[in-house]
């Protein structure tokens, strides 16, 4: 790349910006910790969906030390339904580690950052170029769709070793007077403009200086191999009530997928030559009679899905029920931190019996 073009896609794509920038809450502080905790949310979930959960989220956690001391379970009832847990308890060991290694102030530099739990290189060029003006490269999805069109480049953005290409590429183009929006500028422009089907090209700040649109093969890149096919678990889900009135919880393991989060009981099928009744007795100590069904749907994690279904089950008869179990009042189940999909359950059971 010569200079004169790569001046001129800087000069456009700030100036594209500041213009035209959405108006975020985290977009309206250089805090690095507020910038971090977007960037953290802001992994494999929307916008949209993210705006509300950061308001309450920093509300509640302002600072450094407030999170860094939080009760677990009630920053897990903060992230309720954001989903991917273990960003929550990354952030909040990193956040800990910043106060008390590094005197409660971020680190701004790349070696320095990279050390804390759960910041990667994208949210350690993130927080760094948007927080403390260093130039340094923040490559995610976006950026790669953008830069894969911008500057013709064809290698497989679904191998890791790809991504160094592209980190290069930004760091030769990036405007070292304003690194923060031109960070921005490129996440922006993959998110509202250079979109993954039917990007906007005639709105483009830098249409100009775009290789694949003058190929036409803007809708070719960026190149991908598709991904392996993700496993299907077929589950039965069942809301125990006892004859008080309360609900039978189960704490799911402290490593591992939804880590210390709450659920119902939940049977994986088939269960051969076993009802799910006696599968219930047998792995919660408790006898059951089988109630109508309560939702059926599929809840789709990164590598693998959940097809599920619920019902409600009346106890006939608590035998040895494990430690890791608990009957809680209708009030003590809302204050839980639980998973999207039991949620979704939890939600059609009250609809139905309160």
């Amino acid at each position: 790349m010569n200079e004169f073009y790569k001046e001129q896609v800087r000069d456009s794509l700030v100036s594209w910006f500041l213009e035209e920038k959405r108006d975020l809450p985290w977009r309206n502080t250089t805090d690095p910790y507020k910038i971090w905790v977007s960037e953290v949310m802001l992994q494999q979930t929307k916008v949209d969906t993210v705006i509300p959960y950061y308001e309450r989220f920093i509300a509640k956690y302002p600072s450094l030390e407030s999170l860094a001391y939080a009760d677990e379970g009630e920053l897990l009832k903060e992230w309720e339904g954001l989903g991917y847990y273990s960003r929550a308890r990354n952030l909040q060991t990193g956040v800990k580690e910043v106060v008390e290694q590094y005197g409660s102030v971020v680190p701004s530099t790349r070696k320095e950052i990279s050390k804390l739990k759960g910041v990667g290189p994208y949210t350690a060029g993130a927080v760094l170029s948007i927080a403390y003006g260093v130039p340094e490269h923040a490559v995610d999805g976006n950026v790669m769709r953008v830069l894969s069109r911008l500057l013709l480049i064809k290698e497989d953005i679904a191998k890791p070793k790809t991504k160094k290409i592209f980190e290069e590429a930004v760091m030769d183009l990036i405007d070292s007077e304003n690194p923060s929006a031109f960070n921005q500028g490129l996440m922006e422009l993959g998110a509202i403009i250079c979109t993954p089907t039917k990007p906007k090209c005639l709105l483009c700040p830098v249409r100009e200086n775009c290789s694949a649109f003058f190929e036409g093969i803007q809708d070719e890149l960026p190149v991908k191999t598709i991904q392996k096919k993700t496993k299907i678990h077929k589950v039965k889900t069942v809301v125990v009530r006892n004859q008080n009135g309360q609900i039978l919880l189960e704490k799911r393991p402290s490593k591992g997928l939804l880590a210390n989060m709450w659920q119902f009981p939940m049977v994986e099928l088939p269960t051969p030559n076993h009802t799910v009744e006696e599968v219930v007795e047998h792995d919660y100590g408790v006898a059951i009679t089988k109630g109508p069904s309560i939702i059926e749907f599929k809840h789709v994690f990164s590598h693998l899905v959940w097809e599920m279904e619920s019902f409600e089950g009346v106890l006939i008869e608590e035998k040895d029920l494990p430690s890791r179990c608990i009957w809680l009042t209708i009030e003590e189940v809302n204050q839980q931190p639980m998973p999207v999909p039991m949620l979704k359950i939890w939600n059609a059971w009250k609809e139905r019996e309160i």
